[in-house]
């Protein structure tokens, strides 16, 4: 079983860190203690920044027939390409495009840092550099987090990958795997739950830096959400409430919550329709609706609305679900759902009246 770790023949070390617990193939560096995130990026030979590079190629004579190495050929720009090169020891780590924007070793590990602000509160757990150091991945423990029922994310890790070499997107997800090579990497990677996908454009250090707020794991939302959230699984609702509570949050506007007091289904549009059944089938059918938590709960009513938009609606690209769940459309119905069941735990079922 390859593991693929960069062994960096300058240092004689292979990229890679561990707490406490040594990995099968035995390499790298064992820790006994929790690092900081400059500490592990220094344990796990993450230190080195990633450039872009112009590429060029020889312009040779069309009848030349004998290569000799004494000639001297002028060389010739590749417009709208560029190499990726590790600026410790010049490795060519990958072939990029023009918009393609390099997220350095050291800000993926902000991303840690940004869930405690800038604390030692995240316990990283392993981390390290796959191939040249094209792929490098991070895993780590919060201190903290927004804990329902009886559920218990900080025994499943939190992972961040992203590569150098033009080829896949950032990814930060959970995942109840230790990352320690490359198929644990795999492994993780279709394990993952609750995640997110960023690509390397020229948003991609902003994204990265509010990617934890859109995971749900911002320390600021703190105990009061916990209690809240847990109150809510502990409240009932009936299938048909379930079904008003999406019809209401995922109306675009007050002419549908009109057609929908009046009866006038018929008024109602094709696409809206089909949202409201998708968020409802999710909600009655998905795995994660069918837990104690969530299984005719008012917590279950509030996911369905955030999963359907996690989970299930398609969305053009990444960058289009990341601007709807963060600042659009997802945003706003996840917002009006938030409400509903927050007036739904105070008045019950006189919080669906349409024009409540």
């Amino acid at each position: 079983m390859a593991h693929n770790i960069f062994y960096n023949e300058h240092s004689g070390e292979h990229s890679f860190f561990s707490v406490k617990e040594k990995a099968w193939h035995g390499l790298g560096q064992i820790v006994e203690d929790y690092p900081t995130s400059a500490e592990a990026i220094r344990f796990a030979g993450l230190d080195y920044r990633v450039e872009k590079r112009p590429l060029f190629t020889n312009t040779l004579p069309n009848d030349l027939t004998v290569m000799e190495e004494s000639i001297s050929f002028p060389k010739t720009d590749v417009p709208g390409f560029f190499a990726t090169v590790r600026n410790d020891n010049n490795a060519v780590l990958g072939v990029v495009g023009k918009d393609y924007e390099v997220v350095q070793n050291a800000d993926a590990f902000q991303f840690f840092d940004a869930i405690v602000g800038g604390g030692n509160g995240i316990k990283y757990e392993t981390a390290g550099a796959l191939g040249k150091g094209e792929r490098i991945f991070i895993t780590a423990k919060l201190p903290e987090y927004i804990r329902v029922g009886k559920q218990d994310l900080i025994e499943q890790y939190l992972f961040l990958t992203t590569s150098h070499d033009g080829f896949g997107s950032i990814t930060a997800a959970f995942t109840p795997i230790r990352i320690v090579c490359n198929n644990t990497l795999n492994a993780a990677m279709r394990n993952q739950s609750n995640g997110i996908k960023i690509r390397h454009t020229a948003s991609a250090n902003d994204r990265l830096k509010q990617a934890h707020t859109l995971m749900g794991i911002s320390a600021g939302q703190g105990g009061q959400l916990q209690e809240l959230f847990n109150y809510w699984t502990k409240v009932r609702i009936t299938d048909a409430q379930v079904k008003k509570l999406i019809q209401i949050a995922m109306a675009p506007n007050k002419e549908v919550i009109s057609n929908l007091e009046l009866g006038l289904s018929d008024k109602l549009s094709t696409t809206y329709t089909n949202i409201v059944d998708d968020a409802y089938d999710y909600a009655m059918g998905n795995a994660t609706q069918q837990m104690e938590t969530t299984a005719g709960t008012l917590f279950g009513a509030y996911n369905a609305v955030t999963g359907y938009y996690q989970n299930v609606r398609n969305f053009k690209d990444g960058d289009a679900k990341f601007k709807s769940i963060m600042d659009g459309t997802a945003k706003q119905r996840a917002q009006v759902a938030f409400n509903l069941c927050n007036d739904f735990a105070k008045k019950g079922a006189d919080a669906l009246n349409f024009h409540n």
